[in-house]
């Protein structure tokens, strides 16, 4: 009888745990999922120096750069269209940058220290990320230039 209570109370545990996490995923009990314009003040404060206010690769720091920064307005009428959502959070977030072997992109570490939300790349599947560089995204998203 022991063993059966102990099994059942290890299984409610394991329930709980498994629940907790399914509505974390789902948003509930963490940070609201980013908006738009928290990702343009996320932007504006992160990518304008060198992308420009408008995103089209004009700030202030792009002249004095070996390599002029991407247009971003374009990315989507770079791709048949379509916004390449995994492509572009790896390079926001340094996984694509990381083979590099010129300077690029800095990497922002504090965009990595935020709470974590449910960021679909276009696969369907929910993947905890920081609400940050999930900010940044949709903002980037929205300014995509249409033909």
């Amino acid at each position: 009888m022991a063993r059966k209570r102990t099994a059942m109370v290890a299984g409610v545990l394991v329930g709980t745990v498994f629940l907790a996490g399914c509505n974390e995923m789902a948003g509930e009990d963490t940070a609201a999922m980013p908006t738009v314009g928290q990702g343009m003040v996320l932007y504006q404060n992160n990518c304008a120096m060198c992308h420009g206010e408008t995103g089209i690769g004009d700030g202030p720091m792009a002249r004095a750069m070996t390599r002029a920064p991407a247009n971003l307005t374009l990315i989507s009428l770079r791709n048949n269209e379509t916004f390449p959502r995994a492509r572009v959070m790896s390079t926001i977030d340094g996984y694509a940058r990381s083979d590099m072997d010129t300077p690029g992109m800095p990497e922002f570490g504090d965009l990595l220290d935020s709470p974590l939300v449910p960021f679909d790349s276009g696969d369907g599947i929910q993947t905890p990320t920081p609400r940050k560089l999930v900010a940044i995204l949709e903002y980037i998203e929205s300014i995509q230039k249409t033909r």
